[in-house]
């Protein structure tokens, strides 16, 4: 973590989430998430991936985050009702798939880059009175299930929470309220993201803190890191594994065409 993003982190220990004042209608997560279609996404992959792999991963990682997040409501027992922000429509039978298997609600992602969607996204939810919400895509298939529950806890005290990514960028952002010049002229999918949402946050007067880092699966050498993890991650009891066995069988698989690509 930068100096930048020290300062910024609070302090103060957390308190436990059992003794907040959050209920499940008052909080909300919402998941960014893209159809997993063939050449529409994980496309910085290809090559080495082919656009069918690259779907494969990517239609894993989604079903990974809709599963980590709904054991972190009934195993952590995280206060937050869960939403799947849906590309390009929550129409696609993959969504309506989730819909009912998963138990999350569904609406639809509007605007014409990330940050205009995000922007959709967070006015939607609050407009349905919830009191703070949370967007994570879907990147990110091994976070700790903690870090939403640290994330609703440092949201009680601040009015930002971000979930530093190490590219540069954030894999989670929380708000109390809208404020849609955290999402305007700012560089997708460089590393000036998290600085410049830092500064933008500054500037209006919002009190920020950060979680901890996460690596997110952008690029060959991300998917390679994670190939190396999941390979770590099988050498332990079943029971503490963090990889799902469907995302485990894909690297797997991915590991053995990369190399014989290479």
């Amino acid at each position: 973590m930068s100096d930048r993003q020290s300062e910024t982190k609070t302090n103060s220990s957390p308190k436990s989430l059992h003794a907040s004042r959050f209920t499940s209608h008052q909080a909300a997560l919402v998941i960014f998430a893209k159809a997993p279609t063939p050449g529409q996404v994980k496309t910085r992959l290809c090559p080495p991936l082919t656009p069918d792999e690259a779907a494969t991963l990517h239609g894993s990682f989604v079903l990974d985050t809709l599963e980590r997040t709904k054991l972190a409501v009934t195993a952590l027992k995280v206060p937050f009702d869960r939403y799947l922000a849906c590309s390009p429509s929550s129409t696609h039978v993959f969504f309506k798939i989730m819909e009912e298997r998963q138990g999350v609600k569904v609406i639809e992602q509007v605007g014409d880059d990330l940050g205009a969607r995000m922007r959709h996204a967070f006015e939607t939810i609050f407009a349905r009175g919830y009191r703070h919400v949370l967007i994570i895509g879907t990147d990110v298939p091994t976070v700790p299930l903690d870090h939403f529950k640290q994330a609703l806890i440092r949201l009680e005290q601040c009015d930002l929470v971000l979930g530093p990514a190490h590219d540069g960028g954030y894999y989670l952002i929380g708000l109390k309220q809208p404020c849609p010049r955290l999402f305007l002229d700012v560089p997708w999918s460089t590393d000036q993201v998290l600085n410049l949402t830092l500064d933008k946050a500054a500037t209006v007067g919002l009190k920020t803190a950060l979680i901890e880092p996460w690596r997110d699966v952008d690029t060959l050498d991300d998917l390679l890191a994670l190939i190396d993890a999941n390979m770590a991650d099988s050498k332990k009891p079943k029971n503490e594994r963090t990889f799902s066995t469907r995302t485990a069988g894909v690297l797997e698989t991915l590991a053995k065409r990369i190399r014989s690509r290479a």
